[in-house]
């Protein structure tokens, strides 16, 4: 038999031409894709490295690993407790400051208040102020909630940043139907929006959520001035003083960086997908 039989059911795709177009596209996301990765290999060969090895020749691929930089770097540098730190204020904190863009976002979406355009133009505007540094300091000190992790917390989670724009544009996207029908059997807003719309828009509540976890673990301008006790930094204030005591010796560092930087990137491999997801839902809405 020389021929192949098509099995029943089975749909063939059809490859797309190559068309000089496509070719540019994907040259153009491969030379994106060199300029994000190739910083990050040169930092991961540089950590695995003697400082020896190093300063005979940067850029030389490693040949014989050093593992030991990794755990020398985390006892000394202590990571331990700046890493615990740094999970409750970014788990804590993102998750409190998608929650608020959620309840935020929806009735905006729904036109359920006044003015909802204004609102919109608010959610953008609030993306190019400056940072109220010296305002929420203030507050802090008056609250008492200075140098508190309860207070950092409450900071972190207030700037919401993109997250009422992303969640408003995906609500657009839910059949409104589904709110007449759920008035209709008597479903009261805040249970509707618990048992209906978080399990509908949980794409886009994956990406709102790392979007926050981001910028609350790589945060260090607000941990400086909002938490001085060096017992509750997190791990980026603990990287910070970990370059003050070993400026000179590369490889060491490198590693460090790179403890630092493993779990956002551990979270972004399996996380993507709802990134993904998540904005191009929030476009379509």
């Amino acid at each position: 038999m020389t021929t192949l039989e098509r099995r029943p059911g089975r749909v063939e795709k059809r490859r797309r031409p190559l068309t000089p177009g496509r070719v540019v596209s994907y040259l153009l996301l491969a030379l994106v894709a060199v300029c994000y990765l190739f910083p990050l290999a040169f930092l991961l060969n540089t950590s695995l490295k003697s400082s020896g090895a190093f300063f005979a020749d940067p850029g030389a691929v490693v040949t014989e690993p050093q593992w030991g930089n990794f755990g020398a770097a985390w006892v000394q540098g202590n990571f331990g407790a700046y890493l615990a730190n740094s999970i409750i204020y970014t788990l804590t904190a993102a998750a409190i400051g998608t929650a608020v863009s959620l309840v935020l976002a929806f009735p905006v979406a729904r036109s359920y208040v006044k003015h909802p355009r204004l609102w919109n133009l608010l959610f953008v505007v609030l993306l190019f102020l400056p940072n109220a540094l010296i305002t929420q300091f203030q507050l802090l000190l008056r609250l008492g909630l200075y140098n508190t992790q309860i207070g950092y917390i409450a900071i972190m989670a207030a700037g919401v940043g993109i997250g009422p724009i992303l969640l408003a544009g995906y609500v657009r996207s839910i059949p409104f139907e589904l709110d007449e029908a759920a008035a209709v059997d008597g479903c009261g807003y805040w249970r509707y929006l618990m048992t209906f719309v978080i399990p509908m828009a949980r794409p886009a509540l994956a990406t709102v959520f790392i979007l926050q976890a981001i910028g609350v673990w790589n945060d260090i301008i607000l941990a400086t001035i909002l938490l001085p006790d060096p017992a509750k930094s997190p791990i980026s204030l603990g990287l910070y003083a970990f370059k003050g005591t070993y400026t000179n010796d590369w490889p060491l560092l490198a590693a460090a960086t790179m403890i630092v930087a493993a779990p956002l990137l551990a979270a972004y491999v399996f996380l993507q997908r709802y990134l993904v997801g998540g904005v191009v839902g929030s476009v379509k809405g």
